[in-house]
């Protein structure tokens, strides 16, 4: 938005802005922010930064957590949900001594992964064109004590709600895929999200009903630039929980929040381009996909077990790899086949738009880790000259879940559990440590963190397991 701090002044003193928003994103992947008087915004804001403790974030020991805030300017965007006039602006850690960029960042991993595509000679450009699915509720109530555990949610569109009386237009499970009002009762809400998604800089390709009778909904947005789609994310996530918010609803990217009902998924359509040009086009190839992109798609697959550590890194992610849903479970490639881990699309069949799409991760990743991990996966398939059909990846264009054993006894599995995914990135992660883009500090402390949140949830009694034993 900002080429310069004198343009960012200029503009609040002319919108009479009083605050100024400092948004930064932790290991984990979520926002944090700190608010500074707009005074301070200056030539200082940029040379010094806004001091921080990255330690309480994830982000460094105790022993050296201090570090420092420096504003992006071109990420600057009125917010919309302050009741003061707010300039907010996304931020990347810093030393605080030194000032540079401090390497386990996620925005900074993000830059380097691209870096390190330019420097290969492979592509100017990553795009990625992720896709936001998302449950709306109007609330949610959970609690999690030494004597009792439960979670309850309602949707004014479940079909549940049938028995209360009332209009009878609600959703049937998994009947929810474009329905039309009155039974999708969110349509006012969403586009409400789009039209202030569009103020903030981040455009709509389309949104509409998901599977999920009981509120599911997806926003997509066009392909952008790697660490563009990341800093989109983040306002995506942030627009729809607030815009939720000032209804009453309440917004959860959480992949399955609901038994027995679609999950969320965050899918990532991608394409490389160079000097403007879409290295992946093949006008003879399969899909329209050049060897350039079939190798980037054998190096997503080859290394998609230790990628899911990172693109589905919670232990809810794996109650959506299941079979029976649109979630793959599968090592695969295909055109048009929603099971496959990797998907390409029919319909995009032009130079300019011809691509694929890797389907499993889901919106408890962080999103910079998890482009750049895709990324850093795809340039290794390009940089070894690997052939996904040679490895057994495909493309297979049947249903394989109407295969006999026998056929899918050759189809590589994708881990069906967190375990199984962090064992696969601690085998398997050269890929992410080429050009310094992760550490293998970093890549320990992935796998630690995410190791202890299975362990809290495996320690703890489930309330199945109370109707199931309780009278034994």
């Amino acid at each position: 938005m900002f080429r310069s701090i004198r343009e960012a002044r200029a503009f609040a003193d002319e919108r009479a802005v009083k605050m100024v928003d400092l948004k930064f994103t932790d290991l984990a992947g979520r926002w944090h922010h700190v608010t500074i008087p707009t005074k301070l915004l200056d030539d200082s804001l940029l040379r010094d930064g806004v001091g921080f403790d990255a330690s309480s974030v994830g982000l460094r020991p105790v022993k050296a957590g201090d570090m420092v805030l420096l504003p992006d300017l071109g990420t600057g965007f009125l917010d919309p949900f302050w009741e003061l006039p707010t300039l907010s602006f996304m931020c990347s850690a810093f030393e605080a001594d030194t000032k540079q960029p401090f390497s386990r960042d996620p925005r900074n991993i993000a830059r380097r992964a691209e870096q390190v595509m330019r420097d290969l000679g492979i592509a100017d450009e990553a795009m990625f064109g992720p896709e936001y699915e998302f449950y709306v509720f109007d609330s949610v109530a959970f609690e999690n004590e030494v004597n009792g555990a439960s979670y309850r949610v309602d949707s004014r569109e479940a079909d549940w709600q049938s028995a209360k009386g009332g209009h009878g237009h609600v959703i049937p499970r998994h009947g929810g895929y474009h329905v039309m009002p009155p039974k999708d009762q969110l349509y006012n809400l969403r586009s409400e999200m789009a039209v202030v998604l569009d103020e903030l800089g981040v455009a709509v390709k389309y949104h509409h009903h998901e599977v999920g009778g009981p509120g599911q909904c997806e926003i997509e947005t066009p392909l952008m630039t790697l660490t563009r789609a990341g800093d989109a994310t983040q306002i995506v996530k942030y627009v729809t929980k607030m815009v939720a918010h000032r209804h009453q609803q309440t917004v959860t990217f959480m992949p399955k929040p609901l038994y027995g009902e679609a999950g969320n998924g965050m899918h990532f359509h991608q394409l490389l381009q160079k000097a403007g040009k879409n290295v992946f086009y093949d006008p003879a190839g399969y899909g329209m996909l050049g060897e350039v992109a079939l190798s980037y798609i054998a190096g997503l697959l080859e290394h998609a077990p230790a990628l899911l550590a990172i693109t589905n890194p919670s232990t809810n992610s794996y109650r959506r790899l299941i079979p029976g849903f649109e979630a793959p479970v599968n090592a695969f490639f295909s055109l048009g086949n929603r099971s496959a881990a990797i998907r390409v699309p029919k319909y995009a069949d032009q130079p300019e738009t011809a691509r694929m799409e890797f389907r499993p991760p889901d919106g408890t990743c962080n999103v910079y880790l998890a482009l750049a991990a895709q990324l850093m996966a795809g340039l290794d398939g390009i940089r070894r000259k690997l052939d996904p059909r040679a490895l057994g990846f495909g493309p297979f264009d049947t249903d394989v879940f109407k295969w006999t054993p026998e056929q899918r006894r050759d189809v590589k599995p994708l881990p069906s559990s967190l375990p199984e995914a962090l064992a696969a990135l601690e085998r398997d992660h050269a890929f992410l440590l080429e050009g310094d883009v992760f550490d293998e500090g970093l890549i320990e402390d992935l796998v630690k963190h995410r190791a202890e949140e299975h362990h809290a949830v495996a320690l703890r009694p489930h309330p199945y397991e109370v109707a199931l034993y309780f009278d034994v």
